[in-house]
Order: structure tokens, then C-alpha cells, then sequence
């Protein structure tokens, strides 16, 4: 999903383990997951079960999978992955981490994969942790510089660049070095400073914001066409909300899942499961920060994202964003999406032009 195996693979590393780093998401790993998935399963669900089989075909001894107590089918992956690898001759190389019990959910889990020692559980703790923040930063300077760049793809071969260097860094002392090497590679990228620049927000389901196979890359496409991204769901947001305690979090900064009942109110009262409270609220709080629009991502069907769809046309009434939702599954054509986007893209640039004239006029 994303970057994460950097912060995954060291805290393994750090734990005296061998972290065994599967080929990214592909054709043939949603093939694969595709395969021995129920029909009306979500995309996740078949790009998990994907990534795992061509671990263990790899040579694994062990895949781990996080487990959700909400109403979500998150919860319901684990047991049915354990199934599905158990038929396919894999019985025990699978193991759950109760990822929304915190630091003692962790710890559980380093303690069954045989790290007892708390100092190491410290350690790892700390490294996999600022590993997180440091990837999320560098996503953001890559943001920054994708919407600017005068030759395309020049910003993220830098980031991959210090994607690399982030991974390879096996203390915090290191990591702080390898953090600022590849902040000032990134920044490297000649850019246009003229280019008209428009902002979105990126929300819906987490794992399809975060990952790049299965949203199609979505930032590197808006990037070509000069739209800098915000991903309203990030992993550090996720180890604000889920992990880190209250007492080490900064006073009066209000995490995303905090945030997201208030401004989610008038459309929204409560949980309805997968990440739907927040996706509301964070239609709000773009149209509040006036950003020039917002592109909420969901698997297909998926029920929680359905629902805030069809929440979308109410909000209308009060908000002044433009919406444009991307349904994806393994059916996804490129070309119908990417019209749909630089459709989108017009749109927004035509309604920043008629905002500068109605100013302009004043």
C-alpha cells in the first residue's frame, strides 16, 4: 500500500528479521487475487490477498494482515485470507496484528513473531513511527514539485531516490540525514514558477488513496496537468487517530478522525463504517480551505463509500466544490479515467478563471 513497506521492512530489519519486499502491485498480483477472491469482494481485499501470494510464491515464511473491529469488511479479510492461503497449501504463514489496539496491539504482535526484548520493541516502535511522518513529508514536497516541473517525471525519480535512501537508514540519526538528502533532491526539480496551479484534495477509502496501482496513480496524472494533491488520508494521520496515545500527541492539533464528526454533522450523524464520516468532512473542509475541488476514490462495492456518494448531491446545497468520484476495480480502463480527469481539470480551471473575473470586476 503506497510507501509503507519502508517503515514495515525496517521495523522487521530492527527486530532481527528478514523483510521480504514482494514485486509493487501489478496485473498479474490483482490476477492472482482476483482469482480466489469472492466476485463482489473490494478491490483491497484482492490486491492483499494478491501481494501475499506472490510473497509466499517468493519464498516467505510468514505474511501478517491488520484487523479492523469496525463495520467494515476490513474486519472479515483476515479470516478469509487464512482460509484462502490454508486451501492454497500455505497453513501457518499467516499472523494478525490488532492494529486499533494501539501500542499493545503491537507489542502482541513482535512478541509472537519472537522479539521479547523491550528495548528493541522500543526501538522499533520509534523507527517504524518517524519512518511513517518522513515518507508523508516527502510525499508532500513531491506534490509540490510534480504540479510545477518542466520536464514530467523528473520530481518523482528524485523521490524515488530518497525513498530509497529512507529505507536503507537504520537509525533516527540517519534517518533525519537521509530525510533532508532527499528533500533537497526532490527540490532539485527545475520547475515553471508562472503555472497556473489549481489544488485538490484527494479522500475515500484509504487504500486506494494511498496506493498507487490501484487508483491508477492518480497524483502523477494530476501532477502532468498542473493540479498540486492533497491526500486528505495519510499513515501518519491513520497512527494519529489509532496509535499514538493522547499524551504524546501536540496540544490543540485536532487529528483527522477528531475533526471528522464535527464537520461531517450536518449530513452525517454517525459511523457508518469504512472511511465515510471522513470523507464528508473532508468535503467540507476543502470547500472551507477553498480549495478548487476535491476527488474522492472508492473500491467498487464498496457499501460505506456508496453511501457517501449519495450524500454528495445533498452537500451541493451548501458547498461550492467541485466533486468528481472514481469508482475502481480490476475493470478500470485507463483512457475513460483519464478523460474523465482532464475533464475534471477544465472544469476546475474554468470556474478559478470566472471566481478571478467576478473579483476583477468588483
Amino acid at each position: 500500500m503506497g510507501t509503507i513497506y519502508v517503515a514495515w521492512g525496517t521495523a522487521l530489519r530492527k527486530m532481527g528479521l528478514e523483510p521480504f519486499i514482494p514485486p509493487y502491485s501489478s496485473k498479474r498480483t490483482l490476477s492472482l487475487g482476483a482469482k480466489y477472491s469472492p466476485e463482489a469482494i473490494c478491490l483491497p481485499y484482492k490486491l492483499i490477498l494478491g501481494n501475499f501470494i506472490e510473497a509466499l510464491q517468493g519464498g516467505a515464511d510468514m505474511v501478517a494482515m491488520i484487523s479492523s473491529p469496525g463495520i467494515c469488511r476490513l474486519g472479515e479479510y483476515g479470516q478469509s485470507i487464512k482460509n484462502v492461503l490454508k486451501e492454497l497449501g500455505y497453513e501457518d504463514k499467516y499472523i494478525e496484528l490488532q492494529l486499533y489496539d494501539g501500542f499493545a496491539g503491537m507489542w502482541r504482535f513482535m512478541n509472537e513473531l519472537g522479539v521479547t526484548n523491550p528495548i528493541t520493541i522500543i526501538n522499533v516502535l520509534i523507527i517504524g513511527v518517524n519512518k511513517v511522518f518522513t515518507m508523508d513529508k516527502l510525499e508532500k514536497v513531491l506534490s509540490f514539485y510534480r504540479a510545477r516541473e518542466i520536464t514530467p517525471g523528473t520530481a518523482e525519480k528524485a523521490f524515488n531516490k530518497g525513498t530509497k535512501w529512507v529505507y536503507e537508514a537504520d537509525t533516527l540519526r540517519e534517518l533525519r540525514k537521509a530525510e533532508k538528502r532527499a528533500v533537497e533532491e526532490i527540490r532539485k526539480t527545475p520547475i515553471d514558477k508562472n503555472r497556473d496551479i489549481l489544488y485538490v484534495d484527494i479522500t475515500g477509502e484509504i487504500y486506494l488513496v494511498l496506493d498507487y496501482f490501484s487508483n491508477q496513480n492518480v497524483l502523477r496524472e494530476l501532477g502532468k496537468m498542473g493540479v498540486q494533491t492533497r491526500r486528505s488520508l495519510t499513515v501518519s494521520g491513520f497512527l494519529r487517530d489509532a496509535i499514538i496515545p493522547k499524551w504524546m500527541k501536540k496540544k490543540n492539533l485536532e487529528t483527522h478522525l477528531e475533526r471528522a464528526p464535527k464537520l461531517a454533522r450536518p449530513w452525517l450523524k454517525r459511523d457508518i463504517g469504512g472511511d465515510a464520516l471522513e470523507v464528508i468532512s473532508d468535503v467540507h473542509f476543502a470547500n472551507r480551505q477553498k480549495k478548487d475541488g476535491i476527488i474522492h476514490i472508492s473500491p467498487f462495492t464498496c457499501m460505506p463509500e456508496i453511501m457517501s456518494q449519495n450524500i454528495f448531491p445533498k452537500m451541493r446545497e451548501n458547498v461550492d466544490i467541485p466533486i468528481l468520484p472514481l469508482i475502481m476495480d480490476e475493470q478500470t480502463g485507463k483512457a475513460g479515467y483519464l478523460t474523465r480527469l482532464e475533464a475534471f481539470v477544465d472544469l476546475m480551471r474554468r470556474k478559478k478563471r470566472k471566481r478571478e473575473m467576478e473579483l476583477k470586476n468588483k
